[in-house]
């Protein structure tokens, strides 16, 4: 089976970790909503929410939790969105959590979601960064 999340899991692609933590890990998603949107995934392989293993519910919705208080310390964000999709709207086959920093009037409307980009490595990096260190 070939899995983008689960490939950047076992650190055969490269992405920008924002979490490694036991049984999840995070990184920065390459189309972020907003510039240090995060995707917080099981580090095993489950497509939804059901398929998830009760014992994994508490690691990975905690993670969840860490990651949007992070958002608020580290990017200046007042608030977070936090939301999953299963199967429907799931661009990738592999249960994940978006946590995106949010401010009042950001643009942000019901479901039509801009994407954007970061202008470099670099500054994907420094996000990543950031988000790292006000996880402690």
């Amino acid at each position: 089976m070939d899995c983008l999340f689960c490939e950047i899991v076992k650190g055969e692609r490269p992405a920008h970790v924002v979490l490694d933590d036991g049984p999840v890990v995070a990184f920065l998603d390459t189309r972020p909503l907003f510039k240090g949107h995060t995707l917080l995934v099981p580090r095993t392989h489950y497509e939804t929410l059901a398929d998830l293993p009760a014992d994994l519910l508490e690691p990975l919705f905690a993670a969840g939790q860490r990651l949007s208080v992070a958002m608020e310390t580290a990017l200046a964000a007042t608030g977070s969105f936090v939301a999953l999709n299963n199967r429907v709207s799931q661009s990738v086959p592999h249960l994940h959590v978006h946590v995106v920093p949010r401010n009042r009037k950001d643009g942000l409307r019901g479901f039509f979601w801009p994407r954007t980009k970061y202008d470099s490595d670099d500054e994907a990096r420094e996000y990543a960064d950031r988000l790292r260190g006000a996880l402690g």
